[in-house]
């Protein structure tokens, strides 16, 4: 069983927070097991070596097949993904505005949904995975990745900008931030501030905020199961139980200690691995 996450070479950094490897295998004939994934603030680009998810969106019915070669756009609608066999995942998890610099699309477009990486970057990522899966070993498939992320950055589709910096800024926040501060930091109007901002990340700025705070908490309480509620909203920048109740509820549709609950049976507890904030390897 591995869930690890591993920084990325300095020379991508301004594009890929990290990369994430998933890998573990289930018995022949175990069930089928079931993730509930939480919105979280990132996009990724997901290499599957073995055996595909299928995805099953909040509210909705339909069960769908990530391609061998994922985009994953920003979400806000909690997902199932079902796994079963031998799961060998790379995920590359992207700065907020990676996608919409390296690929032209307008970020909001892929907003709670995925598509597939062969329609944007066609045979050139196709033959990339195929290099992944004849290796076995973690750090050859990262450095085949990155070879093809160094490519893509030699040649985006837009240069980087002020604003982009800004997402980096609420990633990083420990405090309650003021838009209007964070609009004039980048020499922008309010308005002009909120569509950049959503054409680069898919979501506004206030909405990018709701769901970093979330992610903080959700890592927290897998982190310090004994903390209560309270302490917990108070850390990670809420007002009171409530408010954090709120966007439990917002995202998840269940209360913090439901949802919580329905996280301890996610697949890497059976292997004893509990999902938490990791510090980044080298």
């Amino acid at each position: 069983m591995i869930l690890r996450d591993f920084l990325p070479s300095p020379s991508l950094r301004d594009y890929v927070r990290k990369h994430q490897v998933i890998r573990f295998e289930f018995g022949a004939g175990d069930a089928i097991h079931c993730k509930v994934y939480c919105p979280r603030p990132e996009t990724c680009l997901m290499f599957y070596l073995r055996d595909l998810q299928v995805v099953r969106y909040q509210y909705e019915s339909k069960i769908l097949r990530h391609p061998k070669c994922t985009i994953n756009g920003q979400h806000t609608t909690s997902t199932e993904r079902f796994v079963q066999g031998y799961t060998w995942l790379l995920q590359i998890v992207l700065q907020p505005s990676a996608l919409y610099l390296l690929t032209g699309i307008p970020a909001q477009e892929l907003t709670n949904t995925f598509i597939d990486a062969e329609d944007v970057w066609g045979k050139e990522i196709r033959t990339v995975h195929e290099q992944m899966c004849n290796t076995d070993g973690v750090e050859e498939v990262i450095r085949i990745a990155e070879l093809f992320l160094e490519r893509l950055i030699r040649r985006p589709k837009y240069s980087l900008q002020g604003i982009d910096k800004v997402s980096s800024v609420i990633l990083n926040q420990n405090r309650s931030l003021s838009m209007d501060k964070l609009a004039a930091d980048s020499c922008l109007s309010n308005r002009q501030f909120q569509r950049r901002f959503t054409e680069r990340t898919g979501i506004g700025p206030k909405l990018f905020d709701k769901v970093v705070r979330f992610e903080k908490a959700f890592f927290m309480k897998n982190a310090n199961p004994h903390l209560d509620w309270l302490s917990i909203a108070l850390a990670c920048g809420y007002y009171d139980y409530q408010h954090l109740a709120k966007d439990y509820k917002y995202f998840t549709n269940l209360t913090p200690t439901g949802f919580y609950e329905l996280d301890t049976k996610a697949p890497e507890r059976t292997f004893g691995v509990v999902e938490v904030k990791q510090e980044l390897l080298v």
